[in-house]
């Protein structure tokens, strides 16, 4: 039997289950699953299949049982150095030494990941709408059994925007952003995951060794980005600005962006070029806490100064990002008083090789079960 197959008829036997215990919740809540099980056989997509480097063309994604589209860029994989120079005006210590870092090729989200597709997720409208109506697919019916999101509730002002089509999405968990990631894999069969942080600074700077993707001069500045001179402190709708060199919208500003790494001020300092006998590539670690302090995002927002927006600035989360929250115990999947922050999915073109290698890019489950313990208090 395949594997999907197999899954669907567990997930089905357990959830119509009239009493599903703690065990089971584990079982059936697909957080549990690796996202490479669900790579057979992916839902038919013009020009999204590639073996090589060369084969790989710009596609449109389709969320399944939706018109909802957003389109995925190649990006050619590549060498490039990361951080910044000690004379660029506005750096940070955390940007470096400099160091050479090698890229595999991938696809990245043209844009912001907007409230549209992410609320088919995290509000469960998808499951809703179908809930009467269609039969859902063996995907679908997988996909409906990952947990998705409580409601968001305890917004700051700064949420202005929130739902509104067009908009970046915003305010979640990088928790729930790596849970979107995992949902779309199911429902698609092609391989969704965030960023890290090398392959975000790598497709933000197209080639370029500036301050910014378009030099080092802010002056144009408006042309490009949203930011605190320009946004009315709020965010802004996706592609209102020109693109980088190649193609990808709003990489500087509007929201900062969710990226797989674990922050430390000296992150860099372990990858001096004279450590290793050849470029570095792109580094991750596990995302493993419960409410995202000490994890980066990139791209700088829309409540951000010009210097916040360059290419290599990176933001760590901080607690008061979730110091509203009503909730205890705290949200893993809210930051209510981060209205500025969201995130782009991306695609490699090798998915990981074995599920040990796939934990490093997805959800820890360890959060959700925690998570439902207390709850279950």
């Amino acid at each position: 039997m395949p594997r999907l197959a197999f899954i669907v008829l567990l997930t089905a036997a357990i959830t119509s289950s009239a009493v599903v215990n703690e065990t089971q919740t584990h079982i059936w809540n697909p957080i549990f699953l690796s996202s490479l099980d669900f790579l057979e056989n992916p839902v038919p997509l013009a020009d999204s299949t590639a073996m090589t480097e060369s084969e790989m063309k710009p596609y449109t994604e389709t969320i399944p049982g939706t018109e909802i589209t957003f389109k995925m860029v190649s990006i050619k994989g590549g060498k490039f150095l990361m951080g910044s120079p000690e004379n660029e005006p506005g750096r940070n210590a955390d940007e470096g030494p400099r160091h050479e870092v090698e890229i595999k090729p991938f696809w990245m989200e043209e844009h912001e990941t907007t409230w549209l597709a992410f609320e088919q997720f995290a509000l469960k409208y998808l499951r809703h709408e179908r809930k009467d109506t269609d039969k859902p697919t063996a995907r679908e019916r997988v996909a409906d059994a990952l947990a998705a999101p409580t409601n968001l509730w305890g917004l700051s002002p700064s949420h202005a925007n929130k739902g509104k089509p067009g908009y970046p999405a915003t305010s979640m968990t990088i928790y729930t952003a790596q849970a979107y990631c995992k949902w779309l894999t199911i429902m698609t069969g092609r391989y969704y995951r965030l960023p890290t942080e090398a392959e975000w600074e790598y497709a933000c700077r197209a080639g370029t060794d500036s301050a910014y993707s378009f030099g080092n001069d802010a002056e144009n500045i408006n042309d490009f980005a949203w930011h605190f001179g320009n946004s009315h402190e709020q965010t802004q709708r996706v592609k209102q600005k020109k693109p980088n060199a190649w193609g990808l919208y709003d990489m500087h500003g509007n929201v900062a962006e969710w990226v797989l790494e674990q922050y430390a001020v000296d992150t860099y300092e372990h990858r001096k070029p004279n450590m290793f006998g050849a470029p570095v590539r792109a580094p991750v670690v596990r995302i493993s806490s419960m409410f995202s302090r000490g994890h980066i995002a990139r791209g700088g927002h829309f409540d951000e100064e010009l210097s916040g927006l360059r290419s290599a600035r990176r933001l760590p989360a901080e607690g008061k990002w979730n110091e509203d929250d009503p909730s205890f115990p705290n949200s893993i999947w809210w930051l209510t008083s981060a209205p500025f922050v969201g995130f782009r999915v991306v695609r490699p073109l090798e998915p990981p090789k074995s599920e040990e290698e796939a934990k490093l890019y997805e959800p820890d489950p360890e959060v959700w079960k925690e998570y439902y313990r207390i709850n279950q208090r």
